[in-house]
């Protein structure tokens, strides 16, 4: 059967959105993510879309379990993600959101790494503007940090897809190692969208800042791409076992702290992926299978708090916790909402994140890893205290601000309730999405004895802990530091780096541009100019005064040669001054974007003729 890629249609309902308004856009917003749903579903697994190019081949749907489980989850949450956001009078946001999606689906069913470098890049140059719709001063510094991380992250996996292909010839996306250039180059660019540190601080820095309804999208495809992408890439790569125990622990750590909600739940995102990339590290079917389900599980409870705090933001207008209480009286149905996403979240019983954590703190166990096993143990506690216990205590308990709001619009409660359901659902019947996980054979039971007992005994010291600290917890006008400060101020030393030496350099460029072709091209055009009227024009009228006909001979050839000669010049120098012209942009994006372009070209070239210049150049040596 013919394939149509899922992508296709969030990318189609973009184009179309402008031209469409009233129920008719509705239309197209639900039908986009539904319609995606019917090739997944019927189309068999294998290879589809491939495409040859150069010699290599180029795959557009490598279809599969690992594959077709993301691109269900994200197919769902589309749906409603985009009825949480149907009041929105504008279509950007939508457009954006749609883009992203489509390049999101795209990138699991890359088979190619050059296919998954593309989409890649579209999520990333898409979910941008989602940031800046926030639309305030905050959000357009916060966007353009946003832009020149993943940008320099983009860079760098594509050095090691470059390097890659260099050294093996192959573009096929499959299990590597890390070891090399290639795969550390690789590894450390799919660790950026992951959050992974050092530089996970894009992420609480970014995504508060993004719009209220937009911000579910930033919490669903960024990392939980990079997550398939590690597990497609680099599964039982040991180093991403201590890089995911770092993000968990750290990531709770900073949630103990802040007072910005959104920025709180920011860091519960580089926790929740932490358990992901950990158990990618340990690599067994089991713990990949945790992996897996954690991530499809963490795109629902995470969607689910970051709509229940974006509620409360778009009601009430304001995101610290010191400034926010009491509004469980007056939202009841928004704080409903939010505690099954906070119990979800820390793997209550009957709800999905008690089957996903299990999974990965059994397969921990299963590889033999004690000190693992009990560090994501203790984080689960830290989870639970900071996320479902002290923020909503704090925002719909705690102290009454007295604020007059009231829940927000319906379409916004439906889009929570609906994953509200979805948690629950595959809470009580984990076979659901167990028989759609990788391996879906591995066996596991999620209600043990011993699960239940050992998951009761850390909600119970963390609900303990919260009774006896909570004081201590209640939250602080503070502003929480991490590592952005240091490329936030070494900013202001690269700008000043830039004023005067970069400055220098550009300027001596120009002059180098004007001396070196401009000045000898117009040497050239005056110089064609003299020969032209001293000599050709001289030789012309002496043939046309010896032939018949010589005079119309002699003006054919100097408009259609010698003048179209001198114009051609003269445009080629024109275009090539407006090019340079173009390229400086002052934007270091832009300059990143021509390198990349730049590079790939250079290594199109490079796979057309490299070889054969090469045995030219051994030939002549």
């Amino acid at each position: 059967m013919t394939w149509f890629h899922p992508a296709l249609f969030f990318f189609i309902a973009a184009v179309a959105l402008p031209f469409l308004d009233g129920m008719k856009r509705k239309v197209v917003l639900l039908g986009a993510p539904m319609l995606s749903l019917l090739p997944l579903y019927y189309t068999p697994k294998g290879i589809h879309g491939a495409i040859s190019l150069m010699g290599q081949e180029l795959i557009f749907g490598r279809v599969d379990n690992l594959s077709l489980v993301f691109a269900y989850i994200f197919a769902i949450i589309v749906f409603i993600g985009m009825i949480y956001g149907f009041h929105l009078k504008t279509i950007r946001e939508h457009i954006a959101a749609l883009v992203y999606a489509g390049g999101a689906m795209g990138a699991v069913f890359a088979g190619d790494l050059f296919s998954l470098f593309l989409f890649w890049e579209i999520m990333s140059f898409s979910s941008v503007f989602i940031i800046w719709f926030g639309g305030t001063p905050r959000s357009a510094k916060a966007g353009l940090r946003y832009l020149l991380i993943h940008t320099f992250g983009g860079v760098m996996l594509l050095g090691g897809i470059i390097v890659h292909v260099v050294n093996t010839g192959d573009i096929s996306f499959n299990a590597m190692s890390p070891g090399g250039w290639a795969g550390g180059l690789m590894l450390f660019g799919f660790l950026v969208n992951a959050g992974g540190p050092p530089l996970h601080a894009w992420l609480p820095d970014s995504y508060p800042e993004g719009s209220v309804t937009g911000t579910i999208w930033l919490a669903t495809f960024t990392t939980k791409v990079a997550v398939y992408a590690l597990v497609r890439g680099f599964p039982g790569a040991e180093v991403l076992i201590y890089i995911g125990l770092f993000m968990t622990l750290f990531g709770v750590g900073m949630t103990i702290l802040e007072n910005d909600i959104r920025r709180l739940l920011s860091y519960h995102i580089i926790s929740q992926v932490g358990y992901m990339v950990a158990a990618i590290g340990i690599g067994t079917e089991l713990a990949i299978n945790g992996a897996v389900a954690h991530a499809i599980n963490n795109i629902l409870f995470k969607g689910l708090l970051m709509m229940g705090m974006g509620s409360v933001i778009y009601m009430t207008g304001k995101r610290k916790a010191t400034e926010l209480g009491g509004l469980g009286l007056v939202m009841p149905y928004t704080a409903v909402l939010y505690m099954i996403g906070g119990f979800s979240i820390s793997g209550v019983p009957l709800f999905n994140g008690f089957v996903s954590k299990g999974m990965i703190i059994a397969g921990a166990a299963e590889a033999h890893r004690p000190i693992t096993t009990l560090l994501l143990t203790m984080a689960a506690s830290g989870t639970f205290l900071s996320t479902t216990l002290k923020l909503p205590f704090n925002v719909f308990a705690g102290r009454d601000k007295e604020l007059k709001v009231t829940d927000p619009p319906p379409n916004m409660l439906i889009g929570m309730g609906l994953a509200a359901i979805l948690c629950f659902v595959i809470g009580i019947q984990p076979h659901l999405l167990i028989n759609m996980l990788p391996y879906p054979e591995v066996e596991y039971h999620t209600f043990t004895a011993s699960h239940l007992v050992v998951q009761f005994q850390i909600l119970l010291t963390a609900a303990l802990a919260f009774l006896f600290f909570v004081e201590k917890l209640r939250p602080k006008a503070t502003i929480s530091l991490d590592v952005d400060w240091f490329y936030r101020k070494g900013a202001t030393l690269f700008m000043k780096f830039a004023r005067g030496p970069v400055s220098l350099w550009e300027g001596f460029i120009i002059e180098v541009y004007k001396n070196a072709i401009i000045r000898p091209t117009k040497w050239f055009i005056v110089h064609c100019r003299r020969f032209d009227t001293g000599v050709i024009d001289r030789i012309v009228n002496e043939v046309g005064r010896v032939i018949f006909g010589g005079s119309w001979i002699s003006n054919v050839f100097e408009k259609y040669v010698v003048y179209a000669f001198i114009n051609i010049v003269g445009y080629m120098n024109h275009v090539a001054a407006h090019i340079f012209k173009k390229l400086q942009t002052g934007s270091v994006h832009n300059y990143a974007m021509i390198i990349i372009v730049g590079i790939f070209v250079l290594v199109n070239l490079y796979l057309l003729v490299g070889e054969q210049l090469s045995t030219w150049m051994l030939a002549i040596g």
